[in-house]
């Protein structure tokens, strides 16, 4: 059997790079000190990249760079400098976010491949669709996904000459990725901007169910399930980890690829993951995987577990017994290290030496002799040397035309004229077309892409007043459609397949109701949902999902994208325009009053801007009842995504509350004590937005959001008018808020 999958490793420094390289990896992604999502890694400079590239491909290895954040409108330029750089490196794939930059790339760099990042929160068909049209080549799955969604996934992805990667070790995240603001709006560090800080991961006030961290869920780990991703098709095997050290990567990728080669050529896998166990672990868990969503993927402590199961293991209770494995497992984390260190000491990135020789006499052609360690060739000029005037071909000259192939990938160490005759000269046209054509060589015969300006939008503004937009969750609101002239969005569920028949009769009973299609639709959930959109066929929707945005595109449908969608520049308003016919779309909350300021617009398109809500700090597919009230379910089935319905409040050691709400039909929720409220925006972009949002779901928290929602749309509806009293009685109405966000961003 072939070795069918790519096995694809961490890099979040240099020996973490070489020790993946030795390790056996087949690509390695990493990222540079701006423009990636994980920003405590150390990371990689520039000038390192072309000797890391040299490296990896002389050892059949791809690098993939990361620019997996949201971009702001003001880094465009700086954005547009670097990949007219990273263009003309050879680097294998960048892995993107941010809507703009795909766009971005499919325009201007379409030599790069792009892969979608986790950060997209990939989990349905029409989300496949949507990227293959945005020209993504590749995708990375939410690692949320069992293994028959992934197969499912995987297939179309083929069928559209797409790839699809899997995290198969490492990190689990709590909440999909991509959708998690609990580190933006508690920190300012945006997971979106790779600033997470993992507040996850804290310690929180004993819970009811005498958990300290509620929160924590073990690693990830499917080594005993390859036979099962090479089934469903599985192009790439991801690990995570680019905040570890150089030992936890080598010791894991080559775990992994002893893994694969045996499955690969004798059809069996290794059951003993000890090796594992002896670097950073809290614990292991396959359960997103096999669909066995249960209370033992937590774990009660986000250190590291290596003594404490090495401790079990052996069944040792004594302090002396306990002391003897921390011990042994810190010496043979330092023999790891010192092999590893051993095993890439020789591996060089440093400059490739570069020596020119130059000859030529009186009416002949310069020549020029090049040579480097791995290649030695000659480039001639096509006219001839004649008498000096004016200028003269000196040592002084030749620097100055030729320093520029003292670059980042080479180090020019030599200029040798003694060849040459004095008193000679050649048109400064004649040389730059042999400087030329010596950086053509030395590209491997690929012509220099030449760089590209990105024109800045013109700014676009709305003409008229702002309307006010209301999201409702429940049937019992729906009087406001009568009541009040703003427009009403009403939220469907996570779980639309089981709500259909219902969700139909109240759409066609309520003409004006504007569907909210929210964030994760999984499986049949999605395809209830495509079938909901074509069977009701509204004038208009609201989606947080870009499936459904691709559905609706299809369709003929006016879309608008959601908050969730975590738009920050034109360019991304620009694409969704372009390739899918966007109507409008919300701007990111997550940033504030300058960054907004910045975005240009993209034509007609309507923008609009949520300024009141619960905020939103994370969703998961997990449940987060387990470790806080407790829960009689050892595992989630089919009914709790239905039919559970619970709330709970918990504390972190600093006395900020978060509420975790669970309604019928919707995933976990973990938002905010308080709701967001800015009322400042009206004022400080008065012409930007077509429209202004509050949303007045029930979900409880320190803001008293459910106290007569018709008054709190009127005092919205007034604030818009400019009436001077309406900003002061909403406050009163509504109490406990915060706009930390619009004063902090990004």
């Amino acid at each position: 059997m072939k070795n069918q999958f790519e096995l694809l490793a961490p890099g979040g420094d240099i020996d973490s790079i070489k020790a993946a390289i030795v390790a056996g990896a087949d690509a390695i992604y990493c990222g540079l000190d701006h423009f990636n999502a994980r920003t405590r890694a150390a990371n990689i400079t520039f000038e390192d990249l072309h000797g890391i590239l040299r490296l990896a491909h002389k050892h059949d290895c791809q690098i993939f760079l990361t620019l997996n954040i949201i971009i702001l409108e003001s880094e465009l330029p700086a954005l547009i400098r670097l990949l007219n750089e990273l263009v003309n490196t050879g680097i294998d794939g960048v892995i993107v976010q941010d809507l703009g930059l795909f766009y971005i790339l499919s325009r201007y760099y379409k030599s790069l491949d792009v892969h979608a990042s986790t950060q997209v929160t990939t989990h349905n068909e029409g989300q496949i669709l949507f990227l293959n049209k945005l020209g993504a080549g590749r995708t990375n799955l939410s690692r949320e996904l069992n293994i028959d969604e992934i197969k499912q996934l995987t297939e179309l992805s083929h069928q559209n000459d797409m790839m699809t990667e899997v995290f198969v070790h490492g990190s689990n995240c709590i909440g999909f990725s991509g959708l998690c603001y609990i580190s933006s709006a508690h920190g300012g560090n945006s997971g979106n901007r790779g600033r997470c800080s993992q507040p996850c991961r804290d310690q929180y006030q004993t819970t009811r169910a005498g958990k300290d961290f509620p929160l924590n869920l073990k690693d990830n780990s499917a080594f005993s399930d390859i036979a099962a991703l090479a089934d469903a098709g599985v192009d790439s095997l991801k690990i995570e980890g680019r905040i570890k050290k150089f030992h936890y990567v080598y010791t894991v990728v080559s775990s992994w690829r002893e893994q694969i080669q045996r499955y690969c050529q004798y059809s069996s896998v290794k059951s003993d993951n000890e090796e594992l166990y002896k670097v950073f672990n809290r614990d292991f868990t396959n359960s997103y995987l096999t669909g066995d969503i249960n209370r033992n993927m937590f774990i009660d402590n986000p250190r590291d577990n290596s003594v404490q199961y090495f401790t079990d293991l052996k069944g040792y209770t004594t302090e002396a017994e306990i002391q003897s494995v921390k011990k042994a497992l810190y010496d043979e984390k330092t023999e790891i290290i010192q092999t590893v260190e051993q095993k890439i000491s020789d591996l060089d990135i440093g400059k490739i030496p570069l020596n020119l020789t130059f000859s030529g006499t009186l009416n002949t052609p310069l020549l020029i002799s090049v040579q480097t360690p791995d290649k030695h060739f000659t480039v001639q000029a096509d006219t001839a040397l004649f008498s000096a005037g004016k200028y003269t071909l000196d040592d002084a000259c030749i620097e100055q035309r030729f320093k520029s192939l003292n670059n980042a990938k080479h180090h020019l160490t030599e200029l040798n004229t003694d060849k040459l005759d004095s008193d000679l000269f050649i048109s400064f046209k004649a040389l730059t077309a042999l400087k030329n054509k010596i950086e053509y060589r030395l590209n491997d015969e690929q012509a220099i892409i030449k760089p590209i300006t990105l024109n800045k939008l013109p700014k676009q503004r709305q003409a008229g007043k702002a309307r006010l937009s209301v999201l409702i969750g429940s049937s019992k609101d729906l009087e406001l459609c009568d009541t009040c002239s703003a427009d009403i969005y009403y939220q469907l569920p996570d779980c639309i397949e089981s709500q259909y028949g219902e969700l139909i009769e109240l759409f066609s009973n309520n003409e004006g109701l504007i569907p909210w299609f929210p964030s994760i639709l999984i499986g049949e959930n999605y395809r209830a949902a495509v079938k909901l959109l074509e069977t009701i066929k509204p004038e208009l929707i609201v989606t947080n999902n870009t499936g459904i945005a691709h559905a609706a595109y299809e369709s003929g449908i006016a879309w608008i994208a959601g908050p969730y969608l975590n738009i920050t520049n034109s360019y991304s308003l620009l694409s969704m325009k372009e390739e899918f016919n966007c109507y409008g779309s919300f701007i990111s909350n997550e940033i504030n009053r300058k960054q907004i300021k910045h975005i240009a617009g993209c034509g007609d398109m309507k923008l609009y801007y949520s300024i009141f809500h619960p905020i939103l700090l994370l969703t998961s597919r997990q449940c987060l009842f387990h470790q806080t009230t407790g829960c009689r379910k050892e595992s989630m089935d089919g009914d709790c995504l239905i039919d559970c319905k619970k709330s709970v409040s918990i504390m972190n050691l600093k006395d900020t509350s978060f509420v975790i709400d669970k309604q019928m039909g919707e995933h976990n929720n973990m938002y905010g004590s308080q709701h967001f409220l800015n009322t400042e925006i009206v004022r400080d972009i008065p012409d930007m937005f077509s429209g202004f949002f509050i949303d007045l779901r029930d979900i409880r928290t320190a803001t008293r959001a459910g106290r007569d929602k018709l008054k709190i749309v009127q005092l919205f509806e007034s604030l818009l008018e400019g009436e001077p009293e309406a900003e002061a009685e909403i406050r009163q109405l509504i109490g406990h808020t915060t706009n930390t966000q619009y004063k902090k961003g990004l």
